[in-house]
């Protein structure tokens, strides 16, 4: 077995080493200067957060995992959006991939019309990539995406980055063939471009889209050049394969998805469930969920006929959320003085802040009495949402 023995590994014409090997132990200090933790840029890109169930949809929507959006638009049948298992064996499954976002289309019986449309989103606050450390205006500044992607038909699918501030640009690129039902690794390495503006604001700055289908009202037959920014408009992208979009029950499957600054894919970042969570906790927080699920243990009757109640939240939001609320007769119940009485949904009262929320719900009580309020019915549901 060969051997190398060195002191130390130094650049040529650098002043320091950047490698130091201690000669007694073996162990060595690296001049990183690249940051390895906190590097991936992506939110939840393993897919292991779900915090809504999953669902088919016909209109664009956040679907089962969290930060990745399903737009679609002329859609014959809904296409179901759902969290999977990634099957033991397979590659991600080895490198400690659990989860994945998967697509099942539904039955596009009038084929693939001129203004259909259907892609998964993830979108980003421009405040994270202007502060990255990303020098977006330079053609010598890199970022790298790599995600893994399934198809259950072979046939190659269109990406899209955007940059939506200033004049808005956008990069395309092919994922190539894919193999039917097999897992494939895809990474594609940005540069910068001086067209490209980043404002440091919480507000949409920066997209990646992934194409299931785009209609030819959206796409050029020739003449489009991918890997390059290019202005945003019609057309998007190149002409589309409509092969998937077409076939009834294809699934569509993604997930360790990696956006980082630097022209090196490296490994994928694996944070906590807990880490995961509260990043996404700053978009949507899924308050209440199922049958007896607490909405408030501190609630208050402000009047015989009013409940109101005021709720911290555990992340404060990108902005003062809105509220998701289900609406039913007896979805909530409210405990008071030895009784109960179930009432039909919650309402948000006018104050609202990111970090704070507060709800009101009209049911019989005794004026200024101190009530517990929770959930009535296993579809019953209470969400605040931020995302952008």
């Amino acid at each position: 077995m060969s051997e190398i023995k060195v002191n130390s590994i130094k650049g040529v014409g650098a002043s320091a080493a950047a490698i130091t090997v201690n000669n007694t132990d073996g162990t060595c200090t690296a001049n990183i200067t690249n940051n390895l933790s906190n590097r991936r840029l992506t939110i939840n890109g393993d897919m292991k957060v779900a915090q809504r169930p999953s669902a088919a949809i016909s209109s664009t929507a956040y679907g089962a995992v969290d930060r990745y959006q399903l737009e679609v638009s002329g859609l014959d049948e809904g296409v179901t959006v759902a969290q999977a298992d990634v099957a033991s064996g397979t590659t991600p499954y080895t490198l400690g991939f659990r989860k994945a976002l998967k697509l099942t289309n539904g039955n596009q019986s009038n084929g693939a019309g001129a203004t259909d449309t259907m892609r998964i989103l993830h979108k980003f606050e421009a405040q994270d990539i202007a502060q990255s450390g990303w020098n977006y205006k330079s053609a010598s500044s890199f970022i790298t995406l790599s995600f893994w992607i399934k198809s259950s038909v072979a046939q190659s699918f269109k990406v899209a980055l955007i940059s939506w501030d200033g004049s808005i640009r956008t990069f395309v690129f092919d994922t190539g063939s894919l193999t039917a039902d097999t897992w494939t690794k895809v990474t594609k390495t940005i540069p910068g471009n001086s067209n490209i503006t980043i404002d440091n604001d919480n507000n949409l700055g920066f997209q990646i889209s992934f194409f299931q289908y785009l209609g030819t009202t959206y796409t050029a037959s020739s003449g489009y050049i991918e890997d390059q920014w290019n202005a945003f408009q019609n057309p998007q992208t190149p002409d589309q394969t409509s092969t998937w979009y077409t076939t009834n029950d294809a699934t569509y499957e993604l997930t360790g998805v990696q956006l980082e600054v630097g022209s090196v894919a490296t490994d994928f970042e694996h944070r906590s469930f807990g880490q995961d969570l509260a990043l996404c906790q700053r978009y949507y927080q899924r308050h209440t969920d199922g049958n007896g699920s607490p909405v408030c243990e501190n609630a208050t009757m402000y009047n015989g006929s009013t409940v109101f109640m005021s709720i911290p939240l555990p992340v404060v939001m990108r902005i003062a959320p809105s509220l998701e609320v289900s609406n039913a007769s007896g979805y909530f119940i409210k405990y008071e003085n030895d009784g109960s009485s179930s009432f039909a949904t919650l309402g948000r009262d006018g104050i609202t802040q990111p970090h704070l929320v507060c709800l009101n719900g009209s049911v019989a009580g005794l004026s200024r009495a101190a009530v517990m309020v929770r959930s009535n019915n296993t579809a019953a549901f209470v969400a605040f949402s931020a995302e952008l």
